[in-house]
């Protein structure tokens, strides 16, 4: 019996896709096996699901094939993450690809005919994969975020995604929760720092990396982080009181700036006697190519599979 230990993982990204091979038996990325595609996410199905076989099949010509157990997809919502059916609409990505099956119109493009595909939210990838090979690893309840053009974030126990469960939001994310004057995603995700930053500074600014550049000089700019981690803060107390993670691992580009507002969100922690773990993850997008992997480990994948969002 041949040794399926291999698994493609793959990250869709707004404006690339990036895929690598995984051995699931040893826990590790094979680096050889890497390719970074960028993708136009304004062009026409075809074009988007050439460029996507363009990436995959490098990868697939750079390993033994017969130990292949299929492919497994990190992917934005909204999504049919059981069937494979794209749902993106007025989401300004990928909008061509609305009620296509990725499976269907791949499977013809890649060069392995009939291989399995499988399908994880991104953000529930990037939770699994840290909680299995990075900053979580060694902790039973986490929470993982990640921050940037939108707020991603998962709850993992026993390297398990909780989706339904009295002590998690519906559908386990925070992203539509009400917050302040709008939702979450308004207020942790790099709009919000633009935002922010022309109403205090007057100005405008290409990205959250100009505006931390900024801010490790100016007092003023520096303000706008403590208010980030503030209300941070203020947003996750009910939720840690309701499922007290251990640890609560964030990823995405705001990320990179944790240094200044880390001191604002503890102190909010710590008054409401709260001492979740706080760290950045060191793998970036590995997490979820590495999460999205787990999705041909059988025992997770019958775990998981009836409770994937459909969209």
């Amino acid at each position: 019996m041949t040794n399926k230990a291999l698994t493609i993982g793959v990250d869709i990204g707004g404006g690339h896709i990036l895929s690598a091979a995984i051995d699931t038996a040893e826990g590790k990325i094979l680096d050889e096996t890497r390719s970074y595609v960028k993708v136009d996410n304004k062009g026409t199905t075809d074009e988007i699901m050439k460029t996507w076989s363009k990436g995959l099949n490098m990868t697939l010509s750079k390993i033994d094939t017969d130990r292949l157990a299929g492919i497994g997809f990190a992917m934005p919502g909204p999504f049919n993450y059981k069937t494979g059916l794209a749902m993106f609409e007025r989401n300004d990505k990928y909008e061509a690809l609305y009620n296509v099956n990725v499976v269907d119109e791949l499977r013809g493009l890649l060069s392995v005919p009939d291989i399995s595909m499988r399908f994880l939210n991104d953000a529930t990838s990037f939770a699994v994969g840290v909680s299995w090979l990075g900053k979580a690893q060694n902790f039973k309840k986490s929470i993982s975020i990640t921050l940037g053009t939108g707020f991603g974030s998962a709850y993992i126990e026993d390297g398990l995604p909780i989706v339904e469960r009295e002590d998690v939001p519906e559908h386990g994310c925070f992203w539509y929760l009400p917050f302040k004057d709008g939702i979450a995603d308004d207020y942790f995700s790099t709009r919000w720092f633009l935002k922010e930053y022309k109403d205090v500074m007057g100005g405008e600014a290409s990205g959250v990396k100009e505006i931390a550049e900024a801010a490790r000089e100016d007092a003023a700019t520096k303000a706008i982080f403590d208010t980030f981690g503030k209300n941070m803060g203020e947003f996750f107390v009910p939720w840690l009181k309701k499922f007290p993670a251990d640890i609560i691992v964030m990823g995405g580009n705001v990320s990179g700036a944790f240094d200044l507002f880390s001191d604002s969100l503890k102190d909010v922690l710590i008054r409401n006697n709260i001492n979740t773990v706080l760290a950045v993850s060191e793998l970036l997008e590995d997490a979820a190519l590495i999460g999205s992997a787990r999705l041909f480990e059988e025992d997770f994948w019958q775990k998981v599979k009836d409770s994937l969002p459909t969209q």
